[in-house]
């Protein structure tokens, strides 16, 4: 689904399957050490930023292709009833601030929409609440991080329509 508006047409957002289980995770983890964390940090959350094939197949993984066929990002919604998890969202590092992640959301929304979700979900990474923000999420607490023991993340919320 694309976004006549932006300038990101050449931009492709396709279900991932379980054969893109490996470049997903490559991209979760480059994504990641681009906020500039240092390599213990990035260590302790390798296992967290790996998906398996079952994993990418089982779930509602989704990829952003470049024009050149590179992937540029992905999302994934965990549809549980009315609430929704975005469980995992990352852009390549190179393609930050090119509107590749407010189209993966803006997918991400009617497909969340299309499942009847009506309150989407995330622990955020404290580097992207403020894309998190414009994209209408609101923190409303905290959560533990699943990767580093003592580390809480930003809790946050969004209501849709």
């Amino acid at each position: 689904m694309g976004d006549r508006n932006h300038s990101s047409s050449a931009i492709s957002i396709v279900r991932a399957t379980g054969a893109d289980a490996r470049a997903l995770s490559e991209l979760a983890f480059r994504s990641k050490a681009s906020n500039g964390y240092d390599d213990a940090f990035m260590a302790a959350c390798r296992d967290e930023l790996a998906y398996s094939a079952g994993e990418v197949e089982g779930e509602e993984f989704w990829k952003a292709i470049g024009q050149e066929g590179q992937l540029v990002g992905m999302v994934c919604l965990e549809p549980d009833g009315e609430d929704g998890e975005v469980g995992h969202f990352f852009v390549a590092p190179d393609a930050k601030r090119m509107g590749v992640g407010r189209m993966l959301w803006q997918h991400m929304e009617a497909r969340a929409g299309a499942l009847r979700v009506r309150r989407l979900h995330l622990d955020a990474d404290p580097f992207a609440v403020p894309f998190y923000e414009a994209m209408g999420m609101r923190v409303v607490g905290e959560a533990p991080s699943g990767s580093i023991p003592g580390r809480m993340l930003p809790r946050m919320e969004k209501v849709l329509r």
